[in-house]
């Protein structure tokens, strides 16, 4: 729940407010001049919180709460516990994640520039950026209007940023392009060597790594997360991309539109990611793969095959969901035989 310490406490909005800015609607019998004051879980709200219900293994939750409002689907509405008002939404959990951005805006700092940062003269800055403290801005760099770089981040030599992108703390940017709308959070390491070598037995030998890092627009990218750049072909991720911490994108690896991808995914060098993928955490996916547009991945699943478009896979090695789902059952019937006589 918010901790007024580190969230400015919000200012209230009506449920007509709420409704307009959420895409939802007041529903029957609920007051639209109800003012609400927070967001909350089903289970801690009170009588001037918001709260949401999407899931029906919380049912017993929203028929309990004390929550003043919450954001439902239409179905859900009908069950609403007497004293309730409800929002009804096609989608309440994305209402409701529209409804807490309106409660609790992204804090933007006044531009400013730290005395104890260094930023190269050559560097070219847009106008209202912010530099923290221990920031460094290396000769060449050009970042657009609005970007911020947090306390003892690093953006290399020759790096090009655009508008509104927001760099961590201690996170470091070299040999990359870098669309608008950017967040790397602390710790992110953009455009270091990839592992490229030849191996040999008197001593590997480096492979110069020569590409850049490529990354569209409103992407975001989570701690200590590293993205190599490429050998000689660039490292690309598309715009819109979501990708967790502890992520390995190793080099010349292409990652499309919309993906979203959990925590401790790797991925081997020039692997293809087509738009839309999904992968569950701590999924690997061996080199030069080819993931189809929309696939989704399952949490700790090997992929070392071309996955097809819309595929659900799972397993090591991967195979589609419902094959692993029958293996895992005859597995447990051989472990566990019926006895006889």
């Amino acid at each position: 729940m918010p901790d007024y310490r580190f969230f400015k406490k919000p200012s209230s909005f009506t449920l007509s407010e709420l409704a307009e800015k959420i895409g939802a609607q007041v529903g029957p019998g609920s007051d639209p001049s109800f003012a609400v004051e927070d967001v909350l879980p089903l289970d801690k709200a009170g009588p001037r919180d918001l709260s949401f219900f999407d899931n029906i293994k919380y049912k017993e939750q929203y028929l309990a709460t004390k929550a003043g409002a919450c954001v439902v689907s239409e179905d859900m509405a009908k069950l609403a516990p007497q004293g309730l008002h409800v929002l009804v939404s096609r989608s309440p959990y994305k209402s409701y994640a529209l409804a807490a951005q309106a409660f609790y805006p992204e804090p933007r700092p006044a531009a400013s520039i730290s005395d104890r940062a260094y930023i190269d003269p050559t560097a070219k800055l847009g106008e209202g950026c912010t530099i923290e403290a221990g920031a460094v801005i290396g000769a060449g760099a050009e970042l657009g209007a609005q970007c911020r770089v947090e306390h003892n981040a690093v953006i290399g030599n020759n790096v090009v940023m655009g508008e509104k992108c927001r760099v961590g703390a201690n996170a470091t940017v070299s040999h990359a392009v870098i669309g608008s709308h950017v967040r790397l959070y602390p710790g992110v390491r953009i455009g270091q060597d990839g592992f490229g070598f030849a191996i040999d037995p008197r001593g590997h030998v480096k492979v110069p790594q020569l590409g850049r890092v490529m990354i569209g627009d409103h992407v975001e990218i989570g701690a200590n997360t590293c993205v190599d750049r490429g050998s000689g072909p660039d490292t690309e991720i598309g715009s819109g991309a979501w990708i967790d911490n502890l992520v390995q994108i190793g080099h010349n690896v292409k990652i499309g539109r919309g993906c979203v991808i959990a925590a401790q995914v790797g991925f081997a060098g020039s692997t293809v990611i087509e738009d839309f993928v999904a992968l569950g955490g701590q999924a690997g996916v061996a080199g030069h793969l080819r993931i189809g547009k929309g696939a989704q991945i399952a949490a700790q699943t090997g992929v070392i095959q071309d996955v097809e478009a819309g595929s659900k896979m799972m397993g090591y090695p991967a195979v589609p969901l419902r094959h692993f789902m029958k293996q895992a059952a005859i597995l447990k019937r051989l472990a566990n035989p019926k006895k006889t006589g």
